[in-house]
Order: C-alpha cells, then sequence, then structure tokens
C-alpha cells in the first residue's frame, strides 16, 4: 500500500469521528489568532484560551500589543510558560507588523516566519485557518500520530510537513491534521493510546502491533 492510499484509508474514517474539525484556539480577528498561537507553545489550548479571555478584550491589534513593554505582556501571559521569551516575541512581532505590513498578518510562509516567535507550524495555522489555503500543521499530536500511522518515519516537524505534503492532496491537509490533533487527544494518547477501541486499529501500523502484544 503506497502512503496516499494509507492517507486515503485513514482520512475516511478519521471522517466519520470528526465531522467538523475546528481550531480550539477562541479569536476573533487574525492577530488575535497569532498571538494565541505563539502563546499555545508547550501550552494547552485550554490555558490559552483563559489567558486571551482576559487580554483581548483591552489588547487586541498590533498597535495595542506594540506599545506595551515585554513586562508588561510577561505579566498578563505568565501562566502559559516561557513567558519572558513569548512576551518578546509578541512584543517583537506586533511592532514588526506595525512597522512593515500596516497592521496586517500577512498571507504566505516566508513573510509570516519572518515574524518574531513564528514558525512553520504557527504560519499553517494562519495560512489554513485565516485564508483558506493549503497547510499541513504538525503539532506534538500530528507529530505522534503520523508517526504511529504509518504516514512517515521521520521526528523532525518541517521534515514530516514536507513529506505529507507529498501525498495527501491539497484541499485534504488542513482538515486532516485538525483530525489527527482532535484524535491524538481523545484517543491515540501518548501514554496510554487506547488501540482496542480505535476505529484505526485494523490500518495503523502502530495499533496493528499494540493489538498482537495484547
Amino acid at each position: 500500500m503506497t502512503k496516499k492510499e494509507l492517507f486515503f484509508k485513514l482520512k475516511e474514517k478519521l471522517d466519520t469521528l470528526y465531522e467538523n474539525p475546528h481550531c480550539t484556539l477562541d479569536y476573533t480577528t487574525p492577530f488575535e489568532l497569532l498571538v494565541a498561537t505563539i502563546l499555545s507553545a508547550q501550552c494547552t489550548d485550554a490555558r490559552v484560551n483563559i489567558v486571551t479571555k482576559t487580554i483581548f478584550p483591552t489588547y487586541n491589534t498590533p498597535e495595542a500589543f506594540a506599545k506595551l513593554s515585554e513586562a508588561e505582556i510577561a505579566k498578563m501571559i505568565q501562566s502559559t510558560g516561557f513567558y519572558k521569551n513569548k512576551a518578546k516575541n509578541i512584543r517583537n512581532c506586533a511592532a514588526m507588523l506595525v512597522e512593515e505590513y500596516d497592521g496586517i498578518v500577512p498571507d504566505t510562509m516566508e513573510e509570516l516566519t519572518k515574524l518574531a516567535g513564528v514558525g512553520r507550524k504557527t504560519a499553517s495555522v494562519i495560512l489554513g485557518e485565516i485564508y483558506k489555503k493549503p497547510a499541513i500543521v504538525i503539532d506534538t499530536h500530528a507529530k505522534r500520530l503520523a508517526n504511529r500511522m504509518g504516514l512517515t518515519r521521520q521526528t523532525d516537524p518541517v521534515k514530516i510537513e514536507l513529506e505529507l505534503a507529498k501525498f495527501i492532496p491539497r484541499e485534504f491537509q488542513f482538515d486532516f491534521c485538525h483530525r489527527l490533533v482532535a484524535h491524538g487527544r481523545a484517543v491515540c494518547k501518548a501514554q496510554k493510546p487506547d488501540c482496542q477501541g480505535c476505529i484505526l486499529h485494523d490500518t495503523c501500523k502502530y495499533g496493528q502491533k499494540a493489538l498482537k502484544k495484547g
């Protein structure tokens, strides 16, 4: 079975489980999503949503964040972890958006990854969620599941992204990643994956091995 054929088998089953995959970060503007995604590094979306719920009613534009000090931002986002580095990146990102992009979040991978704190994963979230462009988002869940399911043997997120892009049709890329994340949270967990109760166990290489051992 080719990887493309495997993808379609997995997709068919995941589509039945997660009919309407969606971003679990709360936002109302592209910039809010950008900030929330930066905050989500090494932090749960649930915690980020708690933090941004108190911030965004007052500070929700690049102009507003650019006027804040790193210390002020750090104090507001402390519970998300790595807050000093995140505060520095958010402020510098906001300033760059104001100075070079008239406060508008850009819509290309090249421009997005020039912004402070924005790697390919964050850029892909913006491209897929805001601009509805093909995008493969490789977070910890997608990385784990792509390997377990036999879609890749790569461990580097960028290499995984580029490999998956070779055989996953562009129109399915973003939603498929949403479904991987949803399945990773609900069933295919890092420590105790529920292979016995997983709808993919007869397709997933990891699941097949786990059930034989069990």
